[in-house]
């Protein structure tokens, strides 16, 4: 007794069976599934990822003492130092006006208008008053002191801005300059609009031309731009401006700390900020730029930069008005026209400094040779602004070389470092003519990516030139601390941030108290963690060093860092190395963007570069590999990947660079549309987990067997229910043959119909009636019969397209005692891919006769077969069309039912051939097993659309009529190409209750007719009549695609219980399938990682990397399945993942000769357990599947033991030692893009090639390469070797929807896919 006790009581839970099922599905979400096995039984995966590579013990470390804070020179009090800026503004306007305070230049370069520092102030007074008195109607004033106001000047337009900002300051209100918005999807536009809002701006100004530049709605209001909050646009046109009453003044306090301007910022992630610098700061940093730099009175300066901003602004807007400096502003669009224009303005007006960058240094020296008589010799100092990045050093010895001739006098080149928090970092004085040039660092490139200092002298190549930036800025201190992690003091000869303690430096991030505070209230700590003392540093963001004689040194910026193994590399090294491989041939206009990317526990390095219009794919390519070989000699880092975009198409930001964080989300949203791609994780990716090592398989003493237990786990089998015994012993006899049963029914009942045949407008185009059938069976026996050469026991090829014929032929080959073998009919448009496998089915099957069509029979002899395949020896080819109505002299009656009845022959998704042989036993256990499951009876009427021609698809369509009575209509699945409707059309017609289908009958509704359910119900189609709609598959149930039909349908009244999967094999047609009893089928989630490792790990819905599984049906009656360990061949435990063994009544009885196979035989029908139950005989599906008992009941009230199939074993790819299966890595691709149809994945050599469909435009296709690339590396642990994008409907698909992977792979290796491109990733 206590066996059956085990059996009722799982793991001691009473087994009810009158629980309804939906508090039986309540139960259920409220188990949870077991903990994961403990780690003593496997590595667990996450512990095999390594996440960064183990240390090299050689690498460099810091061994310099810590470092002591630099202090700047004091700050020299200055007697007629104005008290605020305005004050100094306000005593120039009055003493003196007439004294030119800004030049601006036209688009040609020259002098456009000038304004004076009476001219300036008199506006700016103006404004101030207009902006407090004048916006609002009488009594209400719109602006208040501390207010922030954004400011949309363009770049042409510097007097404009000048009176706004000092308007701005007169008024009290806080000036927020933008960039002036050009349309609505500009580069980062939603990120100043998080700017205006993180600072409160409801008011622009802006002039009058800019504003009539601005897109505008259709109802000519200016656009409301993304991200944005809703602005007042106000026009600041001294027309527009009111002028003062007598009385008002403007009031100047003393600078305080109060907000005077924000000066905005974007982050490594694109986001922008807003700086708050203080009036103090303000006025301090103008103090302090004026002791370094030494400005005089009546200066003139020449200034390249962007004025709203960095040093554009502190020099050419702010300091200048301080120290009445004559300000020549040279916009942009004149640099990008003449780039010598701020030369030639530094020669006319004698110049003594100059605001530049490297570029305008690098464009100026290019265009020289146009300009002859230009002089230099005025200036004593040229600032160069970038002068803290790696490229730097090159363009200012450049351009020293071209232009000593003229007068420049090397002394005078001053770089500096710059950050929007701490504001001007250090900068170099001008030197003492003769005196010797301060000395360069040679770095070691390698130290660097370690943080560490070391002057590199053996290899050049891999060295970097870095100029300093001269001195710490008068009143400041400097301390250099470790980037990441508390701002620990780095060691002298460490690389670290910047932080500077001074008066003159950002306050906060307006409106972000978070990130201000890790920001703008630094306090260094020592080696121990002590704080060295209570003033607050402020992060520069920039990374560097002290030198000798306290020189500052910038080696990069935090925000350009990436991080790569542990490794930090500077973007704009990158770039520079990049710009020294000779782009000149391919990349446009020095255009290169690099940035990091996560993949897989790792940043990896992607490199961007627009290319130039006329640049050929081989100097591209050439370029491209060049660059792969520089970076990796120089940098020793591996790129990820390297693109080419095409000229001028990457994001901009407002002076023409290249938004780097845009690019790098077109990037990862697979956007950025490149016309070359080279992706190379092979080298770069080397924190991949070792290769599993498989286990010597051995039966250990884990697999000790007590009663029904192994290892201490249940057994994981299941079993249909009884067949049991029909009372009627007189039915039995007569449905031991189909022959008999037919013949029965045509006497019994003749006029029932059992077929009817649909056309492609749901016309019944031919019926059978019992009778009907059997008449035109005895013609074709008849015909067979007389011809000679066709002896009893002979096969026999049927070919007919889906129908009634086929049904008819099938039965007269009974009745002759011949053999049927079914064969899908050559396509007559497609001859030289379908005709071959016909001739393979007919020469292997060696058939002494072909019966088919009149159509098909000419189609056969014709010229295109002939160029195809010898026709001439075709056997006899008979056509069943218009035979003579004869009766066979007698109906053949086997001896016994272990005869075979017919061949089924299949061709799996891997390209192999098999037929196998199915008794006449088997054909009627079989048609029993479904009668039961599926209770079909003579007054039933069920649908079949599905292929006729192997599998279940064959029995259903030509044999469980014939044996269980039910009318089935037939829907040839072809007409739904041309009549979508057909199906659910026919199901609500006739309301039938139960239907089959394939997948592809399945997905060509849900992708034709998901968009037009309400056309369907207006037309009347009604689902709620259908119980059971089930799939025919032989592979795992396709999840996504039944759920979506069955939620795309639920408006038609179709149940979401419904819908339901059949699963097959080889050796035995039908091994589940869900009929109308048991319970619904279940659902679980189990761990990927864990499926590759052959094990099944139960996890939660939803859990990272979890993968749904549906039970494939219930077991038919009289089949019972075991799972078992393939290789052992002992049998598993419940849950556990193995090969899926089947014994039943219908299994087949062997294959029909596989090429050379034999001895397959015995191994796949009739084998034993290697222990256990030595006696059963099994057949081996070939796929990989698992048992679990779950908590519901079936009908005899036992638990219910649900059969999982996970995928053919053919079909799994065995890389790095894991098993994986292809529909998993397929799902990942069809999900990286919105233009990724259908995809495929195959191995080759031992590289995992991905064949992508493309569905969106031409433009997507390289898109596809990296994101392909990056899915499968994260979510498989895999690197592609090849991406290969193709057209849609490429991949080839047979009749079942299945892929056929193995065709897509000889076609890629016979070079006949016609990609649209193929991607070798290196």
């Amino acid at each position: 007794m206590e066996t059956a006790d085990v059996r009722r009581v799982g793991r001691g839970v009473p087994v009810s069976s009158r629980v309804s099922t939906k508090i039986q599905q309540l139960l259920n979400t409220l188990k949870r599934p077991k903990r994961p096995p403990l780690s003593e039984y496997f590595m667990d995966d996450q512990e095999e990822i390594v996440e960064v590579p183990q240390a090299d013990p050689n690498t460099p470390k810091p061994e310099g003492r810590q470092i002591i804070p630099v202090k700047g020179e004091p700050l020299g009090v200055v007697s007629n130092w104005p008290p605020a800026l305005q004050a100094a503004l306000a005593r120039w306007g009055a003493t003196q006006g007439k004294s030119p305070a800004l030049t601006a230049l036209d688009i040609t370069g020259k002098p456009l208008y000038t304004l004076t520092f009476g001219k300036l102030w008199s506006r700016s007074v103006k404004l101030a008053y207009t902006l407090l008195n004048k916006l609002g109607t009488k009594n209400e004033q719109i602006l208040k002191p501390g207010d922030r106001v954004a400011l949309v000047y363009p770049n042409s337009d510097p007097g404009m801005f000048w009176v706004a900002f000092y308007g701005c300051l007169l008024a009290e209100v806080i000036p927020v300059p933008i960039e002036v918005p050009l349309s609505r999807k500009d580069a980062g536009s939603s990120q100043v609009g998080f700017l205006l809002g993180s600072c409160g701006v409801g008011l622009a100004l802006t002039s009058e031309i800019c504003l009539k530049g601005l897109p505008k709605t259709p109802t000519g209001e200016i656009l409301q731009f993304k991200g944005w909050p809703r602005l007042k646009w106000v026009v600041t046109d001294s027309k527009y401006l009111t002028k003062p009453s007598k009385d008002w003044q403007p009031h100047i306090p003393t600078a305080n700390t109060d907000t005077a301007y924000i000066e905005y910022k974007a982050s490594k992630e694109g986001t922008v900020m807003g700086v708050a610098v203080s009036k103090v700061a303000m006025l301090t940093h103008c103090q302090a730029l004026s002791q370094a730099c030494n400005y005089c009175e009546g200066e003139t300066l020449v200034n390249v930069l962007d004025f709203k901003k960095d040093m554009g602004l502190w020099h050419g807007v702010l300091t200048s008005v301080m120290n009445r400096i004559h300000t020549i502003s040279v916009p942009y669009a004149v640099m990008k026209a003449c780039p010598l224009s701020w030369v030639q303005r530094v020669h006319i007006h004698k110049a003594r400094v100059a605001l530049v960058k490297c570029r305008d240094l690098h464009w100026a020296m290019m265009a020289h040779r146009d300009q002859r008589d230009t002089s230099l010799a005025s200036l004593r100092m040229l600032i160069v602004a970038d002068g803290a990045n790696p490229w730097s050093v090159s363009s200012c010895d450049a351009f020293l070389n071209v232009f000593q001739a003229h007068g420049l006098k090397p002394e005078v080149i001053c770089p500096c470092a710059t950050s929007p928090e701490a504001m001007t970092v250090a900068i170099r004085r001008p030197g003492v003519p003769g005196a010797p040039l301060p000395a360069r660092a040679i770095l070691s490139m390698t130290g660097l990516s370690h943080g560490v200092i070391r002057v590199n002298t053996e290899d050049k190549n891999s060295a970097l030139t870095v100029q300093d930036v001269g001195h710490v800025m008068p009143g400041a201190l400097m301390c250099i601390v470790k980037p990441d992690g508390p701002p620990m003091l780095c060691k002298t000869d460490e690389i670290g941030e910047i932080v500077v303690n001074s008066r003159a430096g950002g306050n906060m991030y307006y409106g972000l108290h978070g990130v201000t505070k890790n920001t703008f209230e630094v306090i260094p700590v020592n080696a121990s963690g002590t704080p060295i003392g209570e003033i607050p540093f402020v992060r520069s963001g920039l990374l560097g060093f002290v030198g000798p004689g306290s020189l500052i040194f910038v080696v990069g910026k935090n925000e350009g860092l990436l991080l790569v193994s542990g490794r930090r590399h500077n973007a704009d090294d990158l770039v520079a190395t990049a710009l020294a491989v000779e782009p000149v041939k391919t990349v446009y206009r020095g255009r290169i963007a690099v940035f990091s990317v996560t993949v897989f526990y790792d940043e990896r390095i992607v490199i961007v570069a627009e290319q130039r219009p006329d640049a050929s794919e081989e100097d591209s390519f050439q370029w491209m590999s060049r660059v792969l070989q520089a970076i990796d000699s120089i940098h020793q880092v591996g790129l990820y990947c390297l693109a080419l975009v095409p000229a001028n198409t990457l994001p901009k930001t407002p002076l023409g660079g290249i938004h780097i964080s845009d690019t790098k989300q077109l990037f990862l949203e697979g956007a950025l549309h490149p016309c070359n791609i080279l992706m190379c994780p092979h080298t770069c990716v080397t924190n991949m987990p070792k290769p599993r090592q498989k286990q010597p398989v051995g039966v250990g003493p884990a697999s000790i067997m007590v009663g029904n237990l192994v290892a201490g786990k249940r057994i994981a089998q299941a079993a249909g229910r009884d067949l049991g015994l029909i009372e009627d012993q007189d039915l039995v006899r007569k449905h031991q043959f189909l022959t008999e049963a037919l013949q029965w029914r045509a006497q019994t009942d003749p006029d029932h119909t059992l077929y009817v045949l649909l056309n492609a407008k749901g016309v019944a185009v031919c019926t059978a009636t019992c009778v009907q059938l059997h008449k035109r069976a005895e013609k074709i026996a008849a015909a067979l019969m007389e011809r000679s050469g066709i002896n009893i026991g002979e096969n026999v090829v049927l070919l007919y397209p889906p129908g009634i014929d086929l049904i008819a032929a099938f039965y007269g080959c009974l009745y002759a005692g011949c053999i049927p073998v079914t064969v899908r009919p050559p396509h007559p448009q497609n001859l030289s891919a379908t005709l071959p496998t016909v001739r393979m089915i007919i020469d292997v099957s060696k058939a002494a006769c072909i019966l088919t069509t009149q159509v098909l029979t000419k189609i056969l002899r014709s010229k295109e077969a002939a160029a195809t395949v010898n026709i001439k020896t075709w056997p006899i080819i008979i056509d069943t069309d218009d035979l003579p109505r004869k009766r066979p002299p007698t109906i053949y009656k086997p001896p016994n039912a272990e005869m075979i009845a017919y061949l089924d022959f299949s061709v799996s998704t891997t390209g192999m051939l098999t037929g196998v042989k199915i008794s006449h036993a088997a054909v009627s256990a079989l048609c029993r097993s479904i009668k039961l499951q599926c209770e079909l009876y003579s007054s039933r009427q069920i649908t079949i659309c599905l292929d006729p021609y192997c599998g279940l698809g064959f029995v259903l369509w030509c044999l469980a009529s014939v044996y269980s009575g039910h009318q089935s209509i037939l829907i040839p699945p072809m007409e739904l190409e041309s009549s979508l409707t057909l199906w659910l059309g026919t199901l609500s017609q006739y309301r039938i209750r139960d239907t089959f289908c394939s997948y592809s009958v399945m997905e060509l509704c849900t992708k034709g007719l998901g968009g037009q359910t309400d056309m369907l119900k207006a037309r009347g189609v009604n689902l709620s009549c259908v119980r059971s709609c089930v799939v025919v598959a032989e592979e795992r149930p396709r999840l996504a695609l039944t759920h979506s039909f069955s939620k795309l349908f639920k408006d038609l009244g179709l149940s979401m219980r419904a819908v339901s999967t059949a699963f097959g094999s080889r050796v035995n047609l039908a091994i589940c399938l869900q009929g109308t009893t048991g319970p619904d089928p279940s659902t679980v989630y189990v761990d990927m990682k864990s499926l590759r490792h052959d094990r099944v790990r139960l996890v939660e819905r939803g859990a990272p990397q979890s993968l749904p599984l549906v039970e494939s049906g219930t077991i038919l009656p009289g089949v019972r399945v075991i799972i078992v360990n393939p290789e052992t061949r002992g049998p598993l435990g419940d849950s556990h993942l193995g090969e899926i063994w089947v014994n039943s009544p219908h299994n087949a009885t062997g294959y029909y000769t596989i090429y050379g196979e034999e001895n397959l035989q015995a191994d796949h029908f009739n084998t034993k357990l290697s222990f256990g139950d030595p006696q059963t005989l099994w057949a081996r599906t070939g796929y990989l599947g698992f048992v679990k008992r779950t908590e519901l009941t079936d009908s005899s009230g036992d638990r219910h033991d649900a059969l999982f199939v996970v995928g053919s074993l053919d079909e799994t790819l065995e890389l790095r030692g894991l098993r994986y299966h292809p529909i998993d890595i397929e799902t990942s691709v069809s999900r990286a893009h919105r233009s990724i149809g259908e995809s495929a994945v195959f191995t080759w050599t031992n590289l995992l090639v991905v064949v992508a469909e493309l569905c969106g435009s031409e433009q997507d296709a390289l898109d596809l390469v990296p994101l392909v690339t990056n899915v499968v590396l994260e979510e498989h642990h895999l690197i592609v070797g090849v991406v290969v994008i193709v057209d849609p409907g490429v991949i080839p698909i047979n009749s079942r929807g299945e892929k056929q992977r193995m065709h897509l792979r000889d076609s890629f290796l016979a070079d006949q896919l016609d990609p649209i491109y193929v991607a070798y990733n290196m």
